[in-house]
């Protein structure tokens, strides 16, 4: 079989396992697998390097399906290529514990990159894969050994462009001078409402231009396989700037009925228009899920390929590691997640009694921590001074200065969340952001999505309650601690003082489960006297004793600032005869996984007494102070003034504390 009919069967194929695959379902998108076909093919066998017998080879080029709700694409491009995605997984699309979820979801392992379906996340996860490659090339290449040179490509829809995390991550990457980064835009004209025109009218190409970004325009109907390589070959050769592919596309191409129309967007086509479609093609309409022995064979050479690619890389790096053994133990220690160092013998060290704002303790953990620890990057959201995220010594990552670990994010929150989730993809390297604790509601899609994944991301947010004083209730974060807690698997921080700050971010640098939220306060809180009290290495359990009581009266339960409100109400009240029992909870979900003795040991069931202190609202502390419980906290939106003067108009005081366990006791 010659060239373009194998190369005409082969997209066919692409095109009719997807739609099968929505049809099966009865439910999916069928309409972007079938215009975009013809460019996953040309890219997947002809473009990128890969190896479905190893999807996690480092130096792999990425793929990521931005617009993800054309999953059937990149399922139909996996099973193909000879990934471990079988045509009984194709069959099974959308149904449950399956392989091939209505929205592609992380597992490198089946060759997943990232989770994508929320528009634009793929396009910011893939600027986040890019900054890692710049980073790691520059820290491990040297003459003749490119160890790391991969290029990150994305397919992206009128969605994603559309969306503004997708537009402030595209003009962070025009700034960096990321041309490592390809993105081939399905510009099909189509949305779920109807043409793009009826609210989409702006000059994309024009845009990205503005960006900073090489902008490649390939027209015609999508299926000129040649036209897409020499598109994808000259971005590939592209230098100083990434690159957009602009690809006139059509939403369900061959459709006789349902081509370039909104039906085909998010619909299954339906039997009848399926049967058309392949009859149009010269297929069997009576045949689904049906893939042509040529077709297999051919397509399988993708995988032939990626195995040579693969060992061609190995046998360079072997030369390499002769030449450079202490880079090529490096690589392989940051491979395997190692941390080559004490981080209790580094850590700073906090003076009980010393007043000190948990956003400047966790600045001096990560300023005798980061210059250590290589295979951190970190950065904030155009709030470095005021978020104490920058370390000595650090360089800015720049486009002049790829070795850079510090990261300018700007002010985009959004992008930030969702660019620290491809940095934590990259295998070898983790990564911080840092704002406000009010602006995570910017980022909270890129939160979920990471908690969703469990990428390793590290989300550092400070000024965390009322105590952030005169900014007032637009800054002033109330609600935003328990909405982080609400999101699964995600970890939340709350530390007391300096020595649990310290500890927390021990544990997080250690945690690889899962992202994980710290918020710090602005303000200045006691630093608590470990020798006196329960030590801080308990934040590793996620509450603690702090103040113990033999066969307490009441428990006092209380999160950051909170906890020091809560030591000294239980010496006034161990004055009156009254034993409290003081616990730190700086993370709910961490307690949660202790086993039940150990949570008995710090709240014990038979105390019913009990009261939670929390600058922030009540959800969520039904759990552990009960039906008889009193809460201390917010319950409106904060205000503009001192600190001091918020906590004592709004009650979070040691007096308000004394009033509600006597009140809790029917005294």
């Amino acid at each position: 079989m010659d060239t373009a009919k194998i190369d005409e069967l082969c997209v066919q194929t692409i095109r009719f396992l997807a739609i099968d695959g929505v049809q099966a379902a009865n439910s999916g998108h069928p309409g972007m697998p079938m215009g975009m076909a013809p460019a996953a093919y040309v890219l997947w066998t002809r473009q990128m390097r890969h190896n479905p017998a190893n999807p996690k080879w480092l130096n792999r080029d990425r793929f990521v399906l931005s617009a993800g709700h054309g999953s059937m694409l990149l399922y139909s491009m996996l099973h193909l290529c000879g990934y471990n995605i079988s045509l009984d997984d194709l069959k099974n699309f959308r149904q449950w514990s399956s392989k091939t979820p209505g929205h592609p979801e992380y597992e490198p392992d089946y060759g997943i990159e990232v989770t994508t379906g929320p528009l634009g996340q793929g396009i910011s996860n893939a600027v986040g894969m890019a900054i890692a490659q710049k980073y790691l090339a520059k820290v491990f290449n040297r003459e003749g050994f490119p160890i790391i040179d991969y290029k990150i490509f994305t397919i992206a829809g009128d969605g994603c462009m559309q969306e503004g995390v997708a537009s402030e991550a595209s003009s962070l990457a025009g700034h960096l001078g990321l041309d490592n980064l390809i993105i081939i835009y399905d510009d099909n004209h189509i949305t779920i409402d109807g043409s793009t025109n009826l609210s989409f009218s702006e000059d994309v190409a024009m845009r990205y231009k503005a960006y900073g970004w090489n902008v490649i325009v390939v027209d015609g109907d999508g299926n000129d396989l040649a036209a897409i390589e020499k598109a994808i070959k000259k971005a590939k050769k592209s230098t100083g700037k990434p690159t957009i592919i602009k690809l006139r596309s059509h939403i369900a191409f061959g459709s006789p009925n349902k081509q370039d129309t909104a039906d085909a967007h998010g619909s299954p086509l339906g039997a009848d228009e399926i049967k058309l479609i392949k009859q149009k093609f010269g297929w069997d309409p009576e045949k689904s899920f049906y893939v042509p022995e040529d077709v297999k064979q051919f397509m399988l050479q993708t995988a032939q390929a990626g195995k040579k690619a693969q060992a061609k890389w190995e046998k360079l790096f072997k030369q390499y590691a002769q030449s450079y053994p202490d880079l090529a133990k490096q690589f392989e220690d940051w491979s395997a997640g190692k941390i080559n160092i004490n981080m209790d013998e580094n850590m700073p060290k906090f003076e009980a009694g010393s007043g000190l704002a948990t956003r400047q303790a966790s600045g001096k953990v990560l300023n005798a921590l980061m210059p250590k620890l290589p295979f951190m990057l970190g950065g904030s959201a155009d709030l470095t001074p005021s978020n104490n995220t920058w370390f000595d010594g650090a360089k800015d990552f720049q486009k002049s200065s790829p070795e850079g670990r510090y990261l300018r994010f700007g002010v985009r929150e959004h992008s930030m969340g969702a660019i620290l989730n491809g940095i934590s993809v990259s295998g070898m390297l983790r990564a911080y952001g840092a704002t406000f604790l009010v602006f995570s509601d910017y980022m909270r899609g890129a939160i979920r999505v990471a908690a969703l994944s469990k990428y390793p991301s590290i989300f550092v947010f400070t000024h965390d309650s009322i105590g952030l004083g005169e900014d007032g209730p637009t800054h002033q974060p109330v609600e935003h601690v328990a909405a982080l807690r609400a999101i699964p698997n995600l970890l939340v921080f709350r530390p007391a003082d300096a020595n649990e700050t310290a500890q927390a971010w021990k544990f997080i640098l250690g945690y690889k489960a899962g992202p994980v939220a710290i918020c710090l306060t602005r303000q200045a809180v006691k630093t608590i006297d470990q020798q006196k009290y329960g030590s801080a290495a308990n934040v590793s359990k996620g509450a603690y004793v702090l103040v113990k009581a033999d066969n307490p009266d009441v428990l006092l339960l209380a999160t950051g600032s909170e906890v020091g409100i809560a030591v000294e109400g239980a010496e006034k009240l161990a004055a009156e005869g009254i034993k409290a029992q003081v616990v730190s909870m700086p993370c709910w979900k961490l307690f949660e996984k202790q086993d039940k003795s150990y949570q008995d040991s710090v709240l014990p069931p038979n105390v019913r007494a009990r009261v939670g202190i929390e600058a922030g609202i009540e959800q969520g502390w039904c759990k552990w102070l009960g039906d008889k419980g009193i809460f201390i906290g917010m319950s409106s939106f904060g205000a503009s003034a001192p600190a001091k003067i918020c906590y004592e108009k709004f009650g979070i005081t040691v007096a308000n504390t004394i009033t509600a366990v006597k009140k809790t006791l029917g005294r």
